[in-house]
């Protein structure tokens, strides 16, 4: 299947550009000086994107300033779980929404224990990861614009243990069949996704996909 990757908004690729280089440019600052000025290139992306979203300046500011050093890609981690041929979503707290469990990896975190975690704590059950699906450039297919880059890797896991529930970041469990599933949370979980661990699925020696 051919996908067809989103052309995004020049104030969004302006926004990025800009973000990143102040962001790096106050990691490696030497006087306040530049500080100020980096600083003012933080401001002004906030400004854009206040103009082009819903979202206010001082909490846009804020989370940009919570982001210091070189910057870098952010690493989101799903879990593909199957279980009769139906996969595992949960239900979204914030566009109510379905997707794969998963979440940010935190510094310090090995990947696969971060899929075995959100699993848990986004559904209440245990699992195992037993393969990489993909590694994907997350924000080329995904359902809304995302200031920070990231990747996204899908593992597929084994169900081990645990039993359906929900948390504060969801309001439903279920597995679902593959030709009848719920609105997907595009930007978490989307059909490229999906049509990847179907493939997989299928085929036990498919090479793992990557961007």
């Amino acid at each position: 299947m051919t996908y067809k990757e989103e052309k995004l908004p020049k104030w969004l690729e302006w926004a990025r550009e800009i973000q990143q280089l102040s962001q790096t440019g106050l990691a490696f600052a030497t006087n306040e000086y530049e500080k100020k000025r980096y600083t003012r290139l933080l401001e002004i992306v906030s400004e854009i994107i206040e103009t082009h979203t819903q979202l206010d300046y001082e909490s846009t500011l804020k989370s940009l300033m919570n982001h210091p050093g070189y910057a870098t890609p952010k690493i989101d981690v799903r879990a593909a779980v199957i279980k009769d041929n139906q996969i595992l979503l949960v239900q979204e707290t914030t566009d109510k929404k379905w997707a794969m469990p998963g979440g940010w990896a935190d510094v310090g975190d090995i990947p696969s224990e971060v899929a075995v975690r959100e699993t848990y704590e986004e559904s209440g059950f245990n699992v195992k990861p037993v393969k990489v699906i993909g590694v994907y450039d997350a924000n080329r297919l995904g359902g809304h614009l995302e200031l920070f880059h990231a990747f996204k890797i899908v593992f597929l896991c084994d169900l081990i243990g645990g039993e359906a529930r929900i948390s504060d970041e969801t309001l439903d469990v279920k597995f679902f069949d593959f030709d009848k599933l719920p609105p997907l949370s595009l930007n978490r979980t989307n059909q490229r996704h999906i049509d990847e661990i179907i493939m997989h699925l299928k085929s036990e020696n498919r090479k793992t996909f990557f961007d």
